[in-house]
């Protein structure tokens, strides 16, 4: 009996170091498996050139310059189709592959996916113009004329993402290549503000992009 609780006594002792062994084997074995390189990538600024085609970091769920999205889609270059600045908000349009999203009212979630027909997806960024801080709680209408012709006339949905915080956003088909013309109407933030919003975007402002646009080509 005594020995028995020699041994025991003995073995663990010995277990820390035994756990310790085969901890740094496991890790040395992953290692050698996956690599030690980071993977991580830092998103853009708020507000940077849409001329990196690859979106910038900012990676909504597809890569914007290889592969097909969903249902079909081709990807679409990160291209920026505006910028304008409302009393010290910058109002920033960008336009990049439609992907799948989530609309959530707080009890039941439906998930829309863009049709095949879908030409990018619209994305509207408010920020501080001096600061980036991102300004949420306003809401984005959106138009775009082309002529007579109106594709798209509807409300942004209010939307979060990992790498672009809360934003506006939805997806736009267009009937085919051309120069079409964006009118946004932004409504002011509708939340408690500190002193130093008190006396901006008191009421609703309309600014107005044109850009050209051309359906990416297959790959």
């Amino acid at each position: 009996m005594v020995k028995a609780d020699s041994m025991r006594s003995q073995l663990r002792r010995a277990m820390p170091a035994g756990f310790l062994l085969l901890g740094v084997l496991i890790g040395a074995l992953l290692v050698i498996a996956f690599g030690s390189g980071d993977t991580t990538s830092t998103p853009s600024p708020a507000g940077s050139s849409a001329s990196n085609s690859s979106g910038g970091g900012m990676n909504m769920g597809t890569s914007a310059t290889s592969g097909a999205s969903a249902g079909g889609i081709k990807p679409v270059p990160m291209q920026q189709l505006g910028v304008a600045d409302w009393q010290g908000m910058k109002i920033t349009a960008d336009a990049m592959t439609p992907v799948p999203f989530i609309v959530y009212n707080g009890t039941t979630a439906q998930e829309i996916k863009p049709a095949k027909n879908t030409s990018f997806h619209l994305m509207v960024l408010l920020t501080d113009a001096q600061t980036g801080v991102v300004i949420p709680y306003a809401s984005v209408w959106a138009t775009v004329t082309k002529g007579s012709a109106m594709p798209f006339d509807a409300r942004l949905w209010p939307m979060i993402s990992r790498y672009m915080g809360p934003h506006y956003g939805d997806d736009v088909s267009l009937p085919g290549a051309g120069t079409y013309t964006l009118t946004l109407l932004v409504s002011p933030p509708v939340s408690a503000r500190h002193l130093e919003y008190q006396n901006v975007w008191l009421k609703p402002h309309q600014v107005t992009f044109t850009f050209h646009w051309t359906p990416p080509t297959a790959t």
